[in-house]
């Protein structure tokens, strides 16, 4: 089992930067995709960015050029740097843990605000 918390969120002005981070529990870090997901209220939980555990990585295309995800596997961690950010950005972002691809589950933290100002 995986537990996530995340940090990092805040009230930061367009054209801003915010480093999210997500602090993971368990033996196995190294075999869970991590992902970001973000979602604004009354809308659908968005993905954002992906890292599997050889740093392979993916984004949204609302976020490329703009968000670096990143992991570190001794310490169990997972960062989504975020620059240039506009009002658009402006949620709730979750860290995630997916061991679907060999059996195991998905895994959520609690989420952290963030809120961007023009």
């Amino acid at each position: 089992q995986v537990q996530l918390v995340e940090s990092g969120g805040g009230l930061v002005q367009t054209g801003g930067s915010l480093r999210l981070s997500c602090a993971a529990t368990g033996r196995i870090f190294r075999s869970y995709i991590m992902n970001w997901y973000r979602q604004i209220p009354g809308k659908e939980r968005e993905w954002v960015a992906r890292v599997t555990g050889a740093d392979r990585t993916n984004y949204a295309d609302s976020v490329k050029g703009r968000f670096t995800i990143s992991r570190d596997n001794e310490k169990k961690m997972v960062y989504l740097q975020m620059n240039s950010l506009n009002s658009e950005d402006t949620a709730v972002y979750y860290c995630n843990a997916d061991g679907t691809n060999w059996g195991d589950e998905q895994y959520w933290g609690q989420g952290t605000q963030v809120t961007v100002s023009s």
